[in-house]
């Protein structure tokens, strides 16, 4: 138990000092990309820094398999020089024993990353998709999903306008029983006009069966009603924009990703990209385990066999192969190609099989 405990500590220990390193060289590079992105917008160096801290538990979330292979990789080499691995099993601990340890720390860190580290990503994710919006457009673009239908908010310097739909096809490009409140800059609500459906059109709302009420103090609503076949409206919002805050699970809490689901089904939206992610999520401490399985069958054997360089760079480049498969799973998922279970848990599966047989070949040939 406490050769356990020990190897536990070290392997701990590694993970969190390469955390470190590559989140000072994310935060490093990313400000860099940050300052170069809003270079137009003189937003001052606090707001670049600001911008990059929100984004740099993303990149930390998107690389951790990574960190977990380069951290078992330094592990068991530092094991090997030290001869440590050696006097294991010359006391009789097999190589599959003294992987206990480190696998139960990866199972440990991918629940930690799927219980505390989601919901960060997601906060921060949300933050920095809100700021960003607002630097470029002078006022953010956000879209909330829930119970009431979709929520959609566009801003320019003239003003905010809040847009309500019960229901939207499934691109996003038309809403349905949609009403558009129009605000003025310290002047509250001056507009109300409700439609039977809305197009997002190029920089343009193509409304129809509108009708529209004007709110300024001291005006009768309904007798300035006005009635439209078809109306126009100026937007900020693009397509692109629209699907792309609808189509980032990762926007998403993993607490609050099931009821999202229903949500998006009950305005029209497909889910399938979002049941993937859940379940890839739930999957995520065995793809770690699979990743920490990979890199030690090529690292577990003394320095003194050579080929260590070789051996480190199979192991990372495996590692890299099986992400690649995971995520071409998971996309084949969303496209509906695969169900939605075999593309988020058959990756880690055979990846922990593969692993397994990698090791008892290499332990007894």
């Amino acid at each position: 138990m406490i050769l356990h405990f020990y190897f536990a500590r070290r392997f701990a220990m590694t993970f969190l000092m390469i955390t470190g390193v590559l989140f000072a060289l994310v935060v490093l590079v990313d400000a860099v990309d940050q300052a170069r992105r809003f270079s137009g917008y003189d937003i001052g160096f606090g707001n670049v820094m600001r911008l990059t801290l929100l984004n740099a538990p993303q990149t930390i979330n998107l690389i951790l398999p990574l960190i977990v292979i380069l951290a078992t990789v330094t592990l068991f080499l530092a094991l090997a020089r030290s001869s440590e691995m050696v006097v294991t099993r010359a006391a009789g601990r097999s190589a599959l024993r003294a992987l206990i340890a480190p696998v139960v720390v990866a199972l440990v860190i991918g629940g930690l990353a799927v219980t505390m580290l989601n919901p960060i990503v997601a906060a921060t994710g949300k933050r920095y998709l809100q700021l960003s919006e607002g630097f470029r457009a002078g006022g953010a673009a956000a879209l909330s999903i829930s119970d009431e239908g979709l929520w959609l908010r566009q801003g320019s310097e003239a003003g905010q306008t809040v847009i309500r739909a019960w229901r939207s096809n499934a691109d996003a490009s038309v809403l349905y029983d949609v009403t558009f409140l129009s605000y003025a800059p310290d002047l509250g609500p001056v507009q109300r006009i409700e439609a039977a459906s809305a197009a997002l059109r190029d920089g343009e709302w193509s409304l129809r069966n509108a009708k529209a009420w004007p709110l300024a103090q001291g005006v009768n609503a309904e007798g300035e009603a006005q009635f439209y076949e078809t109306l126009t409206i100026p937007s900020s919002l693009t397509l692109d924009r629209i699907r792309e805050s609808i189509g980032k699970p990762a926007a998403v809490s993993i607490y609050q990703l099931p009821e999202f689901i229903r949500q998006l089904e009950a305005a029209g939206f497909s889910p399938r990209k979002h049941k993937v992610w859940l379940q890839a999520e739930f999957a995520r401490p065995l793809f770690l385990v699979a990743m920490v399985l990979v890199a030690s069958a090529f690292t577990m054997r003394h320095t003194r066999a050579g080929g260590t360089g070789r051996a480190v760079l199979t192991a990372v480049l495996l590692g890299f192969g099986l992400y690649f498969v995971r995520s071409f799973a998971q996309i084949l998922g969303e496209n509906g190609q695969i169900p939605v279970l075999l593309a988020a848990w058959a990756p880690p599966v055979a990846a922990i099989l593969l692993a397994l047989g990698l090791l008892l070949h290499v332990e007894d040939g």
